[in-house]
């Protein structure tokens, strides 16, 4: 028999979904709705449902957090009986003391108790005034006070912005450099906006973290079963922290005696220590703890469910919800004995490519109608909406998250991770290791004696380049691409190949030499990745390949994560505009092996070709005409030599004879992608019967390579116009023309080899070609004349 209770959830995300399902299969509750929710919190009454399925229906409401007085409004006027508020911007705002006001019952705590939240400087002022354990720290608003106290500390610590940052506000700094960064970022440059204008510096604590919660009526707590949630982005606990990619609960390592002590110690403390200060707390409390080898201290209060907590300790609750939360706001909390079931919970949060960055929105989901059916799993979307057909789309970072209820931990991930392939869409990422637990090093990581930071080694450093670039390299992904950045390897679906009769695969691996001394002179990094792609691409498509996926290696003597992200994000433009994935790379860090402010760069480059099209050049023969494609200057070669006819004059300065553009832009000037006007002509149908790729050793060493025998090159080097640099080169280093011939393209950065009736069709399809000269007899030479 179904009861008769209204409920309203406030919020849109996976918490709120599992809220509403866990309060849809209350035996009290007839109806649940959801503000906003999203296109999963939706689902009509199925009393008698079995399994995990909800009962009670739940629909949505086009209401946002925000909205304090359309709430209380909706609430009056479907006479819900308990609200509950799912995130905590709204109760900071004071949404529970609004709908106190009003007269309704709201599970949450006041403004003035979410404070324990919303300023982290204000609750680590509260824990240390109540003896509640936490780490040593300072609060700032100054970026010099801050230094001054990360200076004087002198061991790693961790810097937070004070307000809410969605989970995101926490710098972790190993070395006193990354440290002034992250408060450079924070106050400086505004990282987090409002949120980071106080920040607190906090030691850095050693141990598994723990996150334990507990029901509180503002007097007595109820605490929930201990959950482990994974914060950072990849496997291995590696890149940025994120809103939260999983969690799991019970968790094993975490005995009675433990919990008892964490209650008695923080918990409870916290719940009284609010109620002296006139701050009763009712709701739910979030105590975010670190298991050091001194014992329990925490790291952060939160005033409501986490997420991803939330959808695996709901599942667990044996007592009714409604029951439960409706209690916290009457104050009769003691009067209720909680009970859990005796299983285990995991979810697994499945994310849109770029989070926690910038990502897509709108990429159709498919494969949750499979997921769900199955008895022992859930699915709670979170960033998802429907779009104007019906079609369920991503509409957030964190997208939905997969979970299982089973009798053991194990089962649980089990069933999660073997039926996860089911949900698909376009650049998904998720952890692949939640709930496998792993041994934490139980030692003391303040810096001492000798260690990779004296040896001139930054990790952080290197950790902070990867988050920044994985943005840049996400975007390149096509539904090729099977693993993300952080694996071992890169994987690739070559099962696009089989449109091929015989496909055959091309790789190429160059770099772009000493045109990096160039980009240290100007400290202009966004072009030097852009040239190395091109250069590869163009290296594979002489031989008619197009390009799969690409792989990069940056060096340098100390990593500066902007310069590493400049650098691989120039590669990752490239790469999008060829259509050609970022499959894998190396940043490393080697003093000692480079000078200071020395960069070396290497790709390589992937491509395939069907065997029936691989160009040779074997089918070149005298009569037959050279078709020239220019290039931007310089390209990847000669910078050794332009370097010293250069290096006295002004590089920064527009030049008259540069066409007003100055020597560090000329050099600069990125090497051209022949990728898309070689496609015209080949996808036109017309015989290309040799590409040559005019790189190191100009003209006269490179198309030799693609010339049979009996055949030499004639070239009319005044049938193009070349770009002013190398007339400015030739001039300041009185070099001879001959040796600009041999060093340089001058000009030419691709030259076709045709027969004479395709000239007339190639031009009109590559209109920026031109003729440059024919093949003659002779003995593989060029001639220029």
């Amino acid at each position: 028999m179904s009861g008769d209770k209204t409920v309203l959830v406030v919020g849109g995300g996976g918490r709120e979904h599992a809220l509403a399902w866990a309060l849809s299969r209350s035996p009290q509750v007839a109806q649940v709705y959801v503000a906003p929710g999203n296109a999963g919190t939706a689902w009509p009454a199925v009393p008698n449902s079995e399994g995990l399925a909800p009962r009670a229906a739940s629909t949505n409401v086009p209401i946002q957090p925000q909205q304090f007085d359309a709430l209380i409004d909706f609430a009056q006027r479907n006479y819900v009986d308990l609200n509950i508020i799912g995130p905590e911007r709204p109760l900071a705002n004071g949404i529970v003391d609004a709908f106190q006001q009003a007269g309704l019952a709201a599970f949450g705590p006041t403004q003035a108790a979410a404070q324990i939240e919303a300023s982290k400087a204000f609750a680590k002022d509260f824990m240390r005034q109540r003896g509640i354990p936490t780490a040593e720290y300072g609060s700032f608003s100054d970026p010099a006070e801050a230094k001054h106290f990360i200076r004087d500390f002198g061991r790693p610590v961790v810097v937070k912005a004070s307000g809410l940052a969605a989970g995101k506000g926490v710098l972790i700094a190993n070395t006193t450099e990354r440290a002034m960064m992250a408060v450079d970022q924070m106050l400086e440059h505004s990282a987090f906006g409002a949120a980071g204008a106080t920040i607190v510096v906090e030691e850095r604590l050693i141990g598994p973290e723990l996150s334990l919660l507990a029901f509180s009526d503002g007097h007595s707590i109820a605490p929930l079963p201990p959950a482990r949630d994974h914060k950072r982005a990849y496997d291995g606990d590696q890149g940025p922290n994120t809103g939260g990619m999983g969690a799991y609960a019970p968790v094993s390592d975490v005995s009675a005696e433990l919990i008892a002590q964490i209650v008695e110690t923080i918990l409870q403390p916290a719940v009284d220590g609010m109620a002296e200060h006139g701050r009763p707390y009712t709701g739910i409390l979030y105590a975010g703890l670190m298991l050091t080898q001194t014992g329990p201290k925490t790291l952060e209060f939160n005033c409501r469910f986490g997420d991803p907590e939330a959808q695996v300790l709901l599942p667990l609750l044996a007592s009714d919800p409604f029951d439960v939360m409706l209690a916290c706001t009457k104050g009769t909390l003691d009067q209720i004995d909680v009970q859990w079931q005796d299983k285990a919970s995991a979810i697994v949060v499945m994310a849109s490519p770029g989070y926690p960055g910038s990502y897509p929105k709108g990429m159709p989901i498919s494969g949750l109608d499979a997921a769900s059916t199955h008895p022992d799993l859930l699915v709670f979307q979170a960033g998802t909406a429907l779009d104007d057909q019906g079609q369920l789309v991503t509409d957030g970072g964190r997208v939905l998250g997969l979970s299982a209820v089973c009798d053991t931990l194990n089962d649980a991930l089990e069933k999660i991770y073997s039926h996860i392939e089911l949900i698909q869409f376009e650049g998904r990422q998720f952890r692949s290791d939640i709930g496998r637990q792993r041994p934490y090093l139980a030692m003391d990581l303040t810096p001492s004696g000798m260690g990779y930071a004296q040896a001139g080694v930054d990790i952080e450093a290197g950790n902070e380049a990867v988050r920044m670039m994985k943005k840049a390299i996400q975007r390149t992904y096509s539904p090729q691409v099977l693993s993300g950045v952080g694996h071992f390897g890169g994987l690739f679906d070559a099962a696009l190949l089989a449109k091929m009769d015989q496909p055959v695969l091309v790789a190429s691996t160059d770099g772009v030499g000493t045109k990096t001394m160039v980009a240290a002179k100007l400290d202009r990094w966004d072009t030097i990745g852009q040239d190395l792609v091109n250069h590869c691409i163009n290296d594979i498509l002489v031989q008619g390949a197009r390009p799969l996926f690409f792989l990069d290696y940056v060096a340098s003597s100390k990593l500066n994560p902007e310069q590493m992200a400049q650098i691989v994000g120039g590669m990752a433009a490239a790469c999008q505009a060829a259509h050609c994935a970022i499959l894998g790379g190396e940043t490393a860090e080697m003093p000692g092996v480079y000078q200071s402010g020395q960069v070396d760069l290497v790709g390589t480059i992937i491509g395939a070709v069907d065997r029936a099209q691989v160009i040779t050049g074997e089918t070149i023969q005298p009569g037959d005409l050279l078709i020239g494609l220019p290039s931007s200057g310089l390209h990847t070669n000669g910078y050794s030599l332009a370097r010293l006819a250069l290096k006295e004059l002004d590089w920064n300065e527009p030049r008259a004879d540069l066409h007003d553009q100055s020597i560090g832009d000329a050099l600069l000037a990125i090497h051209t992608s022949y990728l898309e006007p070689v496609s015209r002509l080949l996808d036109a149908g017309l015989e290309v019967k040799g590409l040559a790729h005019i790189t190191g050793g100009g003209l006269i060493d490179n198309l030799p390579r693609i010339l049979p025998k009996g055949c030499t090159a004639q070239i009319d080097t005044e049938s193009w116009a070349r770009p002013p640099i190398f007339d400015l080169i030739r001039q300041q280093g009185g070099i001879n023309e001959a040796e600009l011939w041999r060093v340089f393209n001058m000009g030419t950065g691709m030259v076709v080899e045709l027969s004479p009736e395709s000239l007339e069709e190639a031009s009109k399809r590559v209109d920026e070609s031109y003729l440059i000269g024919e093949i003659v007899k002779g003995d593989q030479q060029v001639i220029l004349e």
